[in-house]
């Protein structure tokens, strides 16, 4: 089966198209061993697409540590989803997204300053998840693990954008608008 629904990032001004879900196998048993670090890493990256959430879950304890700018939107996409064990995933790994002198802090606000649309539609997600799946778990949503991600996300935009303002980096203003939202 083809991959549906991709979508589409910018990641150091070059585009990236990643699939909404794939549904191909996992390679067999011992397949991977042989790739290089990039390709298996690319590899994970694709099948954090699975439709099968244990695969993503799988797939995404093995990207989680990589600094990788093209690593970022696949990441990111999983906060918009409804499994919350990824979630919970997510917010225990990704600890020094908040802090800003971190490398995860820098490549994550730089992927996402240059992606304010995709940040804004994922935590539109995120919320929509909340309320139907797991509201009764999280009352108040600024304790949903999703939220507490997104937002870290957002912050780490919003510090990279205004390091480019100090800069006098050029920036779109829509941008800097659904930064602020």
């Amino acid at each position: 089966m083809a991959p549906a629904l991709p979508f589409g990032v910018t990641v150091d001004e070059q585009p990236l198209v990643i699939p909404y879900r794939i549904y191909q196998a996992e390679p067999p048993a011992g397949a991977e061993a042989s790739l290089p670090p990039t390709q298996l890493a690319i590899l994970n990256c694709l099948y954090t697409r699975h439709h099968d959430g244990r695969v993503r879950q799988r797939r995404l304890e093995h990207i989680l540590g990589l600094n990788e700018p093209w690593v970022v939107p696949f990441v990111v996409r999983l906060v918009g989803e409804y499994v919350l064990e990824i979630l919970l995933d997510l917010r225990r790994e990704l600890v020094e997204l908040d802090d800003p002198t971190t490398p995860q802090h820098a490549v994550y606000g730089r992927v996402l300053a240059a992606n304010p649309s995709f940040l804004a539609v994922t935590r539109q997600r995120v919320a929509s998840y909340w309320a139907c799946y797991h509201r009764h778990l999280y009352s108040d949503r600024r304790y949903y693990p999703g939220f507490t991600v997104i937002e870290s996300m957002r912050a780490a935009a919003r510090h990279y954008s205004a390091l480019r303002r100090s800069r006098g980096e050029v920036q779109d203003a829509g941008a800097v608008r659904l930064l602020a939202e």
